[in-house]
């Protein structure tokens, strides 16, 4: 897939394709491409009968069982009215002839993305609230009754760690365009150093960050969160260390950014370990010994893909003009990762 035509719809085709299928739908429509979404390119859709969100799959050669966009549809589907918000979903087209993929479409959600972790645009004062209510939502999503909203059979009970290390080691390899020590030393440490298993199943979202929630403008509500494509049932904790991942991250990186180094005091953010207390009393969770393990598999599960991204971008596949910086990327984060196995502190 060209840029081009990651970047542009078939506009006329799509707009016949959703009055006939979208209930209220009535175009023309112009199609816009978000600056995120690397993996699945993401369109606002603006029309006769207002905008709307498009998510597709990319076209090409792609990793299996990856970009999954019907996985992600199926969520909003269980989620929506819960106490974790999001989006809207309206129809989800399987008919690659249409704009040359799988696709779905989705309310648009009017608000704000806060794409840095340290909240440079909000008052020191502010920026608490803006955390604890992340953590909320993670304590909300570990609540959810997967059999309720109809998700009991989305993931496979049982091993969660023990299986998506195995998957991302395949996806990596797959991947792989040069050797990464950290990576290898990782492949090798994580099944030795999971915990044990406590047959804790939850919907976990897989890339719970700041950038993949969309905020109220002026106040610190959520008012969705965003790119389900790595949800599964799994271990809810696995959805914390991912969110912490922040605190350890550089700060100023054009495609990840975190707050390593930050005064995050001065800038009024909750510490590591403020983060974690919180979350233990929401959900009587607590990663004791393990977070190093925690932290470690998310690391490498993130320079997986960071390295699935890289050779997508190689092979013309990637939706993201920064997909290119996630080589080097891949083997910074895997670096963070074996310096986290290695640790014995929260940061």
């Amino acid at each position: 897939m060209s840029d081009s035509d990651i970047n542009f719809l078939p506009e006329v085709p799509l707009a016949a394709y959703l009055e006939k299928h979208v209930a209220g739908f009535r175009g023309p429509l112009t199609a816009t491409k978000f600056k995120g979404g690397q993996s699945n390119p993401t369109y606002r859709i603006d029309a006769a009968s207002g905008s709307y969100v498009l998510r597709r799959k990319p076209s090409g050669k792609l990793l299996a069982s990856a970009h999954a966009v019907d996985r992600e549809f199926r969520v909003l589907t269980a989620l929506h009215g819960s106490s974790v918000p999001v989006a809207g979903p309206l129809h989800l087209c399987a008919d690659d002839a249409v704009i040359g993929s799988m696709f779905y479409l989705m309310e648009f959600v009017p608000g704000r993305v806060l794409w840095d972790p340290a909240l440079p645009k909000l008052a020191s004062g502010e920026r608490r609230a803006y955390y604890e209510a992340m953590i909320d939502i993670l304590i909300a999503l570990s609540r959810i009754d997967v059999a309720a909203v109809g998700l009991s059979e989305y993931g496979k009970p049982g091993n969660f760690f023990t299986r998506q290390i195995g998957r991302w080691t395949e996806q990596y390899h797959a991947a792989a365009t040069e050797q990464i020590a950290a990576m290898d030393q990782l492949i090798a440490w994580l099944p030795k150093n999971a915990p044990p298993e406590d047959n804790r199943i939850a919907l976990v979202h897989g890339d719970f960050r700041i950038d993949n929630l969309m905020w109220h403008r002026d106040e610190p509500t959520l008012l969705a969160v965003v790119d389900w494509e790595l949800s599964t049932l799994g271990h809810p904790l696995a959805d914390l260390a991912y969110f912490c991942m922040a605190c350890r991250l550089p700060p100023g990186g054009a495609v990840l950014s975190g707050l390593a180094g930050l005064d995050r005091r001065a800038l009024g953010i909750p510490d590591e370990a403020e983060l974690i207390a919180r979350y233990s009393a929401g959900t009587g969770l607590s990663a004791g010994k393990h977070w190093p393990f925690y932290l470690a598999f998310n690391f490498f599960r993130l320079a997986a893909i960071a390295q699935g991204v890289y050779k997508r971008a190689q092979q013309g596949n990637a939706s993201s003009d920064q997909a290119l910086q996630a080589g080097a990327m891949a083997r910074a984060i895997a670096e963070l990762g074996w310096q986290a196995a290695n640790a014995d502190n929260v940061s």
